[in-house]
């Protein structure tokens, strides 16, 4: 160890401990300096070639007309374009709750408008007062 020492000195390197494992350690020479920059600037790289998947959320209600769910359709294929994640929510206020195969419809008519754009992550479901359906962007 202590010869290990004295040639990096003598170099002007550290001594990096690799592995402390087993029975010997395993060491190297090096610039510990650089070596740090450069671990820092993979990670900086990682990070910056890493997207950021956002999750938009689209409501509808069981009401909604024709054209708004056109038009709500629209915006969905705007999202997945720019590859996030949708939620599509509907909201059943009141009475509306008894009528849940009414918005199943609706929901399925969104799924088959866009069954060739998106994937579907979860099958419409409901939650309390709400039935949500999350689409996702195909991969390329």
């Amino acid at each position: 160890m202590e010869e290990a020492l004295a040639k990096a000195e003598e170099a002007g390197l550290d001594l990096v401990e690799v592995s402390s494992s087993g029975d010997t350690p395993v060491c190297k020479i090096m610039d510990y300096g650089k070596y740090r920059y450069k671990q820092n600037k993979k990670l900086h790289d990682a990070r910056k070639s890493q997207t950021i998947i956002q999750v938009k959320e689209i409501k509808l209600k069981p009401k909604t007309e024709d054209h708004d769910v056109q038009v709500k359709v629209k915006h969905i294929r705007k999202f997945l374009s720019n590859h996030d994640k949708v939620k599509v929510s509907m909201l059943f206020r009141g009475r509306e709750i008894a009528f849940t195969d009414i918005g199943r419809k609706l929901m399925e008519k969104v799924r088959n408008e866009l069954a060739n754009d998106c994937v579907i992550d979860q099958e419409p479901r409901l939650e309390g007062r709400n039935m949500v359906m999350i689409l996702s962007p195909k991969k390329q």
